[in-house]
Formats: structure tokens, C-alpha cells, sequence
């Protein structure tokens, strides 16, 4: 404890000469240069010239594709592998390039979510209403300043919330519902209110609920040749709540800041898995109430830039099961996490641009978990991270205009609490980055080097589990890539086009990775570290957007994703498993997606194509899992009522009702539909 306050005083101590620094050169800015206004809060990335390989979605397209999830938008991505258990509320998450969905980080507004239970988002949480835009960013994000937790993950999901915006009218009103197949109804309003001249706030809700009760085929044999009954999944009905609001006030035009509160209650009961000749039944269920506060400020000058970062957040889940053979389960876990990140960046910002930039930022948070369970009932984590950033780009050589390199080294340090057991060593690693573009004309070459450091997390070390002497899981992740951009061109008097396309080869290794292993039965695992996954894989995208320079009803938005990925065990030459594919993650998965805009109707298809998997670590016929391709149609159509706008929309989803599983033995919905109607002033 004495070791991490001092580590954390040290860090803070360093970086008030900084942030000092920042607040004198901002207020010299306002003198000498009034006439600068940011006109874009929250700048999306440009997936074409980042270090990093970048893809970036735009929620209105993605609303118009009715894709209202995050776990929607990262299906259309390359590289990025859902994990589905089915239905509406089925829990779903992400696998970026084969290193485990522990490896990937959520942020909200440059905030991190965080679960220090089992150490993974549930996307199916996380609505894309309200955003401005979603990116996935292998290796890390190129924001320009962010918090250290930020740099720690093998791949970032950033949602930044948007802004309102006011013409002739302080306020604005949306409201809207949506109903569908297997009882979906969900109803959602939003406000949003000008305070005074620099002031907005906006408060949005949604309800949701479904039966989730659909049907699917049943076959008896592997073959799928033999007899087969109709079925119907049970126990899958879904009920939640969410709440947000958001604050924004500009004190100056360099100076912003953003309040968020965000509630959500859900009840989600939990279908069983469906086995030959059987469907077992489930009496599982959860219910969860997760509340966070968070804020940002930041701070811009010509030559500083500073961000506070803070969060605080609560979560409370409930795991009954009122069908086991021992009897009735009954868990309940209750999170809290403080957080608080400061970062200071320099850059040059003179005539040649930002030739040379340096940013530092340092992060403390202290997460407690409480449960009714006999051991392990109040453990507590002290996390400590901090990074040294610097980005050169050349401008003294003509031929090597355009060159960026990027460098940065992460240090981490974890400290664990836990009543029930005393001489917790601590984990501490440093992590260092390097990556380099250089563009040349349409074209931007880009590689990098990163190492990843995942510290084990509280399922893993103290939950269900004997054994603790676990060493954390390291990633390393190598990436060279191209991309092409033509820019908006003319094709004639009225009409522009804009072509845009990537590809990226990358390798991945992760080792120590932490594999759960049976001992005296299904309910007692050890933990240990025994695996090793060598990953090299392709991801290719493309986009085609063709549009009318003076109408804004002609227009049409096309990509395309494809991603071959190798991913194998290389543990134990000696194991059955050597050289296996890791369960499901596919060889050859990709996704496309079509928006066309007239001025009768707006079409949106989307396509979601994925190859062979198998569900265990040995690839057997017994562990195969088909391929399966997901079509979707969405129509809409927006109506001019003066001072509002009323949209319609119909979608129809898996087109073809195919019968598909994305988890062994949990059923996806087949054939199924849904309208809305949504007014906006």
C-alpha cells in the first residue's frame, strides 16, 4: 500500500509542473489568437492515414443499416470475431484478431469500461444511440491525448457521445418505438436543451423487452441427414432499463467540459444449451444494475494540451439457477471502481505543423469486489499506470516528407487485497510501443510493434478456482500494412465519388495464456498458465461512397471486410491440440454493407459471412461448426413536417432464415422482422 501511494504521489508531482505549463500557454492562446474556433469536438479518426489500423463507422449510416448495438457495427469490421449466445439479450463479445476478448478495451468519451470480475464487456450493454461515431483501432487508438489505460489493451472500441447541436430552436425532442418478432417492443425519448450560450445538456431513455421465445430445428445427428423435430427456445425473455444524461459546457473554445451519468437495470433469463435429442432445461437467470459517473475536461493551447479523466461506478449482479441437480445457486457480486487519469501533451504547432509531440498521462484506480460467497468475499485491486509518449514527424528532408515514428512506454503496476490471504505479490511490467508511416501521395504505409500485459482477474484468481500462482498473459502484436484514398473526386457536373481501401498483415503471440482446467469435477477448475497461440492473419477493407453535390436524397455508401486469420495452439508439440485452431475463430470470415438514399426510400443490406470453426481446442468432425452467411434489409424513409422529421422504418433480419449457431448448441433466431417510428424536432 505505502508503495503505491508513493508511486502514484511521484507520478502526480511530475506532472504538475506540466499541467502548469498547459494552463499558462492556453490562456496566451485566447490573447494572441482569438479568431481560432474548433469547429469538430470530438474529431473521428481517418482510417486511411492512422499509425494503427483504424476502421470507423458512422452511427447515422449504421441506424440506417438498422444496426443499433455495438456488437452490430463490429460484425461489419475486419479481424474483429463475435461471440454470440443467441437471442436478443444473449451475451456477446469480441475477439480482435484472435488474442481473446480480455485483450480488448471499451472507451466512452475517452473513458474506459472496465469489469474487474471476469475482465470482459458485454456489448449487448451498450447502445449506439447518442454516439457520434464507433471506431476499432488494433493495437491502440491514435487520439492525440488519452488516458494510460487507454494504451494497455491489444485493441480499442472508441464511442464518443455526440454533442447537440442548436439552430432556431433551444431544445430538441426525439422520440421513437420499435416492435418486432418474439414480443420486441422498445420505446426510447430523448431531450436535449441549450444552456445558455456555451452550455447543452441531453437526457435519453430506453426500455426493452422480448419473450426471446423463437423456434429452431432440432436435428438428431451431426450430419443433419437424419430425423429432426421443431423446437422452441425456453427461459430466454429479456427485460432492460437504461438512462443517460450529459452535460457539455465550453468555458472557452479551448476549454471543455463533458459530464456523464449513465443507469441501467436488466433482467436476463438464460436459455440452456440445445444437445442431440435434447434440449435441456434451464432455470438460470440474471439481473444486474450497473450506475456510473464520469467527467472530462480538457484543455487545448498552441503548444498544450491537458485532460482530467474521473469515474466512479457501481454494479450489482444477481446469478440464480433454481434447476441445478444440487440444488438451488444463488450468487451476488457487487463492483466498485474510482478512477482518475491526468495527461499533459506538447507539440510543436508551428508553420510545418506538429512536427514533434510528447504526452504524458498517469492513471490510478482501486476496484472492490464483494459476494456471499464463503471465500474470497472482499477483494480489493490498486492499479497504477503510467506512459511516456513522443511522435516525430520528418520535415528537414524532402525525401522523407511525410514520415511519421511514434514511440511510448507503458508502465504497470497491481496491487490485490484479499482478506482470506495475505503476501499477494504485485504484478509490474513495462510495456514499450514503436510504429511508423510514411504517405506518399493517395498512398500511407504503416507498421508497429506493441506489447501487451494482461494482469489476471478476479474470476481467475480467487472465484471457482484452487491455485493462484498465475502469471499474467503477455500479447506481443506486429503489423505492416497499406492503405489508399483518393479523396472526393468529380465524375461530372453534379456528381463526386470517393474510394478508399486497406490492407494489413499482422502476427500475434500470446503467452502464459491462462487455461481453466478441471480437478475433482466440473465445478472445481485450476487456473493455469500452460498456453502459447501464435496468430498471423490478412484484413482487407474497401468503401465506395458516390453521391450528388447538390441533393442530399442521391446517394450510395458500399464497403466490404474480409480477414483470413491463422490462429493455433503451439503449447506442447507433443498435445493433441498442437497446431490446432483456437475455438471458434474462423480461418475466413468478412461483411459488407450497401446503403442506398433516394428520394422515395433509403435501402440498407448488410452481409455477415463466417467460415468453419470449431468449438473445442481439438479440430475434430465432432468440434466442427458450419459456416454460415446473415443477410439483412432495412427500408426507411424520412417525412418533412416543417419544424420535425418523421422517419419509418422496416427491417427484416437473416433474410434467409438460416439456421446458424455462433456458440456450440445456442441457436441463433431464424427469419425475423421489425418496424419503427421515430419523430425528431
Amino acid at each position: 500500500m505505502e508503495r503505491t501511494k508513493r508511486l502514484i504521489t511521484l507520478t502526480l508531482l511530475l506532472l504538475l509542473p506540466v499541467v502548469h505549463g498547459a494552463a499558462q500557454d492556453t490562456s496566451r492562446v485566447r490573447v494572441t489568437l482569438p479568431e481560432v474556433v474548433i469547429t469538430e469536438k470530438n474529431p473521428r479518426p481517418n482510417s486511411t492515414l492512422t499509425q494503427t489500423p483504424t476502421q470507423v463507422a458512422d452511427v447515422e449510416r449504421l441506424e440506417r443499416l438498422g444496426s443499433t448495438q455495438v456488437a452490430d457495427a463490429l460484425r461489419q469490421m475486419a479481424g474483429a470475431t463475435i461471440k454470440d449466445y443467441g437471442g436478443v439479450g444473449g451475451i456477446k463479445t469480441v475477439s480482435v484478431r484472435g488474442m481473446g476478448s480480455q485483450f480488448s478495451t471499451l472507451t466512452i468519451d475517452g473513458v474506459a469500461v472496465n469489469d474487474c470480475q471476469n475482465g470482459q464487456v458485454d456489448l449487448s450493454r451498450y447502445s449506439l444511440a447518442g454516439a457520434s461515431f464507433f471506431s476499432l483501432s488494433n493495437g491502440q487508438s491514435t487520439t492525440p491525448l488519452q488516458a494510460a489505460r487507454a494504451y494497455a489493451s491489444g485493441s480499442v472500441m472508441t464511442m464518443e457521445t455526440r454533442e447537440p447541436e442548436f439552430d432556431s430552436l433551444p431544445w430538441h425532442l426525439r422520440a421513437g418505438a420499435e416492435g418486432g418478432s418474439f414480443g420486441y417492443f422498445s420505446p426510447t425519448l430523448g431531450v436535449e436543451r441549450q444552456i445558455g450560450t456555451r452550455g447543452a445538456l441531453s437526457l435519453s431513455g430506453n426500455y426493452m423487452r422480448t419473450d426471446g421465445n423463437y423456434p429452431f430445428t432440432l436435428y438428431y445427428t451431426g450430419s443433419k441427414e437424419d430425423s429432426s423435430s421443431r423446437e422452441r427456445r425456453e427461459n430466454s425473455a429479456v427485460k432492460t432499463a437504461t438512462l443517460d444524461a450529459n452535460f457539455f459546457y465550453s468555458f472557452a473554445p479551448r476549454k471543455r467540459l463533458q459530464v456523464k451519468a449513465h443507469y441501467m437495470q436488466g433482467y436476463h433469463q438464460l436459455p440452456g444449451p440445445v444437445i442431440f435429442y435434447r434440449v435441456v432445461p434451464s432455470g438460470e437467470h440474471t439481473e444486474e444494475r450497473l450506475f456510473f459517473t464520469q467527467t472530462r475536461y480538457r484543455q487545448t493551447g498552441t503548444h498544450w494540451d491537458w485532460q482530467l479523466l474521473g469515474k466512479y461506478q457501481y454494479a450489482h449482479d444477481l446469478y440464480e439457477d433454481t434447476a441445478n441437480n444440487a440444488g438451488l445457486i444463488l450468487n451476488l457480486y457487487t463492483q466498485q471502481e474510482a478512477y482518475l487519469s491526468q495527461g499533459a501533451r506538447f507539440h510543436t504547432g508551428n508553420d510545418y505543423g506538429d512536427w514533434l509531440s510528447i504526452t504524458a498521462s498517469a492513471d490510478e484506480s482501486v476496484s472492490r469486489l464483494l459476494s456471499n460467497l464463503s471465500t474470497h468475499n472482499d477483494v480489493t485491486r490498486e492499479s497504477l499506470q503510467g506512459v511516456l509518449t513522443a511522435q516525430y514527424e520528418v520535415h528537414l528532408w524532402e525525401w522523407l516528407r511525410g514520415l511519421q515514428l511514434n514511440a511510448h512506454v507503458l508502465g504497470t503496476f497491481v496491487q490485490d487485497h484479499e482478506r482470506a490471504y495475505t503476501g499477494v505479490r504485485p504484478y509490474v511490467h513495462a510495456s514499450p510501443y514503436l510504429g511508423a508511416t510514411l504517405t506518399r501521395g493517395m498512398f500511407t504505409f504503416r507498421a508497429f510493434y506493441k506489447d501487451t500485459y494482461r494482469v489476471p482477474n478476479f474470476n481467475e484468481l480467487y472465484y471457482f478456482t484452487v491455485g493462484r500462482a498465475l502469471r499474467p498473459e503477455k500479447g506481443r502484436q506486429y503489423n505492416a500494412g497499406v492503405s489508399f484514398h483518393t479523396g472526393t473526386q468529380k465524375l461530372s457536373t453534379h456528381l463526386r465519388h470517393r474510394i478508399e481501401a486497406t490492407a494489413d498483415f499482422y502476427r500475434n503471440r500470446v503467452s502464459d495464456k491462462i487455461i481453466a482446467v478441471p480437478t475433482q469435477n466440473m465445478f472445481i477448475w485450476s487456473m493455469r498458465n500452460l498456453g502459447e497461440v501464435s496468430i498471423i492473419g490478412l484484413d482487407l477493407t474497401a468503401s465506395y461512397t458516390l453521391y450528388h453535390a447538390r441533393r442530399q436524397d442521391f446517394r450510395l455508401d458500399a464497403s466490404a471486410s474480409y480477414t483470413w486469420q491463422k490462429a493455433v495452439d503451439i503449447t506442447d508439440p507433443q498435445s493433441k491440440t498442437y497446431g490446432h485452431q483456437i475455438p471458434y475463430t474462423p480461418r475466413h470470415s468478412g461483411g459488407a454493407s450497401l446503403l442506398a438514399t433516394t428520394p422515395w426510400v433509403t435501402v440498407g443490406y448488410t452481409l455477415t459471412l463466417v467460415g468453419v470453426r470449431y468449438s473445442r481446442e481439438q479440430n475434430t468432425y465432432s468440434t466442427w461448426m458450419e459456416p454460415y452467411a446473415d443477410h439483412g434489409i432495412t427500408l426507411s424513409h424520412d417525412f418533412d413536417l416543417g419544424k420535425a422529421t418523421l422517419r419509418l422504418k422496416a427491417q427484416v433480419l437473416n433474410l434467409l432464415d438460416t439456421q446458424y449457431e455462433v456458440v456450440q448448441s445456442y441457436p441463433m433466431m431464424g427469419r425475423n422482422y421489425r418496424i419503427g417510428i421515430t419523430i425528431e424536432t
